[in-house]
């Protein structure tokens, strides 16, 4: 397996608890205004795609999903929804969701999660692999507990990410101290960590060309629709998009 890169060297971890920073009121501004909400529209329409095809009411597990990025529009689609948190703050800005009932969160160490195997027909985990301590074995819990699917997405490293380190400075003046150093990988290193674990990439979504904190900075939703069009009807974005949402289906015995 390719070795993946990173952007800069993290601070050594030994806990899976990139969550907390991604679950913060400072993250969720991150994805505020007509941008921002262009950013969650195009993610929440390749969630619901990567999902399809599972019955109303399928229960879903979103590992990390603090953000409360992906939780609300799944329970808006009828699934049962379960988010996985590291630490007890990771769940505020669900409470409007499971104050009422309408999802369950627990904490959890993300790197041994507390549940059965195919304890749920699909697993969602965004924001996590790219700050996880151990990428690899985090894929495989995330299959070990999903039955059918999992959905994950990674920033890619065919990408404009390949200059990453250039412009970590500039992505950190537009973001503030929510940017992190991040690793970037490989579609093959990809499919042989879900291989190992027993699945089957069945799709990849790169998202957008040009990178998120440049259209942050120009702070118009629409100037961004615009800017990546051409990328996505000549192809382009599917080439050298990122990050890259991974649908994989768990292989059927032969």
């Amino acid at each position: 397996m390719a070795s993946h890169s990173r952007t800069a060297a993290p601070a050594a971890a030994t806990r899976e608890n990139a969550d907390v920073e991604s679950s913060s009121e400072d993250y969720a501004r991150r994805f505020s205004g007509s941008v921002g909400r262009w950013f969650l529209d195009v993610q929440t329409g390749i969630t619901l795609e990567t999902l399809a095809g599972l019955p109303r009411g399928a229960t879903v597990l979103d590992v990390g999903g603090g953000h409360a990025q992906v939780a609300p529009p799944l329970i808006a689609a009828g699934y049962r929804v379960t988010v996985a948190g590291s630490d007890p703050s990771c769940g505020r800005r669900l409470d409007p969701w499971t104050s009422t009932g309408q999802c369950r969160f627990d904490v959890a160490d993300l790197q041994h999660l507390p549940y059965d195997d195919v304890s749920f027909d699909a697993v969602v985990c965004y924001r996590l692999l790219a700050h996880s301590i151990d990428w690899t074995h985090l894929v495989a819990e995330l299959c070990r507990v999903a039955a059918h699917r999992v959905v994950v997405d990674y920033p890619a490293r065919r990408s404009v990410n390949r200059i990453s380190e250039l412009l970590y400075g500039v992505k950190r003046s537009i973001e503030g101290a929510t940017t992190r150093p991040y690793a970037l990988y490989g579609r093959q290193e990809m499919a042989d960590a879900f291989a190992g674990a027993g699945f089957l990439v069945a799709g990849e979504h790169p998202q957008f060309l040009l990178p998120m904190a440049l259209y942050r900075l120009a702070g118009s939703g629409r100037l961004a629709r615009a800017a990546e069009w051409p990328g996505r009807r000549s192809g382009l974005t599917g080439w050298l998009g990122s990050p890259v949402v991974v649908r994989a289906d768990r292989r059927r015995p032969d």
